[in-house]
């Protein structure tokens, strides 16, 4: 549905309105502006839009005025304000008079970005909710989720009954598998859906830079630290907070994060007054917890007050059955993203990727896909165009080793050698792409 999705800018920066229009209609929205109050409202009277975003400080009807007149026109759009941070105190008026949300100038691309992906989850589940008073939980259609086997019914059983509660959940499974997408489908169909879901990649942060992305910061905390910003716990009031590779945070982590989840108040970095967060945590791991427990690298009480709830998320090996369904869908993804018209795969390239372990799970299959969308000519993926050596076929001289080598290189010069990128992208840890490095000499050289 996102497609169908519109929104309206209202700004009388012309460099605002147009470097965001130009970034929504990528992003497959349909996006209009108006430079003032008078014709956003003149637009308004012709057409409806989702979602709303307005500049406060305007020439004539400011932005808080125009925020108004929408709310009085029984408008259920979502208003979303801008606002430079001198003008703060005002957007926080601006949220108490309905408006959704409200972002800072200059823009944390990031921040803009899971703001709108936030608000137009909001606009499906209210038109969902208007079409059957009883909320239906189609998971396939929330974050792509794709899967029809025994093993991924009985994880979609298990979102729907945690969907209904504010339990502390820890999503399990190997990299790869789409335990955020789990997440995802948990809090959406959650009484928490019109709240934001504030996610963290624990693994890729520092413990300094961890601390300042979960508590925020006052002005000159640090060095660099020019204005105050929010953490992801306060960002995740009323809503979700995903944290993702969670037996990754270090020993001091685990004390502050037990210690915010029993009192829900935390202080940012360099400041002192205690901020109050309403938040349901959804954890997420690849390693074994428990074992970690044993051996004293994860706090005890940490781990029994996270686990409430486990969801096991199983490895693409497991649930084979769901690979034809998964295929399709990553050909009619990449066909939209690269302008290309595959239609199908060879049934003896499907064969070859039914039979195929996929270290890297559903992420590596996506890979697979979308390499072969690349690479094909025609209207067909062939057997030559999925790199995975079988028993059966001679047509690779490669070994797997030279595969797996040629593949990481690749998407290491995808990503410019960013290592965290590159690691999520194979589906793998950071240790675990080092090694390979290592063990298959890669270099930029």
């Amino acid at each position: 549905m996102q497609n169908k999705l519109s929104i309206l800018i209202v700004d009388d920066e012309l460099s605002v309105r147009d470097s965001l229009s130009n970034w929504f209609a990528a992003d497959g929205y349909t996006a209009s502006s108006a430079e003032n109050a008078v014709e956003a409202l003149k637009l308004l009277d012709d057409r409806e839009f989702h979602i709303i975003l307005i500049d406060i400080k305007m020439p004539g009807m400011d932005g808080l005025e125009l925020h108004r007149r929408i709310k009085a026109m029984n408008n259920k759009a979502i208003v979303i304000i801008m606002t430079a941070f001198a003008a703060v105190d005002s957007a926080v008026e601006a949220l108490k008079d309905g408006a959704y949300d409200y972002i800072c100038k200059p823009f944390d691309p990031d921040q803009l970005s899971q703001i709108i992906h936030k608000a137009s989850e909001t606009v499906i589940i209210e038109e969902e909710d208007e079409a059957d008073d009883e909320l239906p939980i189609k998971l396939e259609n929330v974050e792509n989720i794709i899967g029809s086997s025994a093993a991924m019914n009985e994880v979609f059983d298990q979102v729907k009954m945690l969907s209904g509660t504010d339990s502390t959940v820890i999503i399990s499974g190997q990299s790869g598998t789409g335990k955020e997408l789990i997440a995802h489908a948990i809090h959406i169909n959650s009484n928490r859906r019109y709240f934001p879901m504030i996610i963290v990649h624990c693994g890729a942060l520092t413990e300094t830079l961890l601390e300042s992305e979960l508590f925020g910061h006052e002005r000159g905390a640090f060095t660099g630290a020019s204005y105050h910003r929010k953490g992801k716990f306060e960002m995740a009031n009323g809503g979700t907070l995903f944290l993702d590779e969670i037996a990754t945070i270090s020993t001091k982590m685990q004390i502050e994060l037990l210690r915010i989840l029993e009192s829900k108040t935390f202080t940012r970095v360099g400041g002192s007054k205690e901020i109050k967060s309403d938040f349901r945590v959804i954890a997420a791991t690849n390693r074994n917890l428990k074992a970690m427990v044993d051996e004293g690298r994860f706090r005890e009480d940490l781990y029994y007050r996270l686990n409430v709830f486990n969801i096991h998320v199983p490895s693409l090996k497991e649930r084979r059955d769901d690979i034809p369904a998964l295929v399709d869908h990553f050909i009619k993804k990449y066909n939209q993203l690269m302008n290309r018209t595959v239609k199908k795969i060879e049934a003896a390239a499907l064969e070859v990727l039914e039979q195929y372990d996929f270290p890297g799970n559903v992420r590596e299959l996506e890979n697979i896909i979308e390499r072969a969308i690349v690479l094909s000519r025609g209207n067909t993926i062939s057997r030559k165009e999925i790199p995975i050596a079988d028993e059966t076929t001679a047509e690779s001289a490669e070994s797997i080793a030279e595969i797996e080598r040629s593949h990481i290189l690749r998407i290491l010069e995808k990503y410019d050698w960013n290592i965290s990128k590159t690691a999520k992208s194979l589906g793998i840890d950071r240790a675990t792409l080092y090694n390979k490095i290592n063990k298959y000499n890669i270099s930029k050289d």
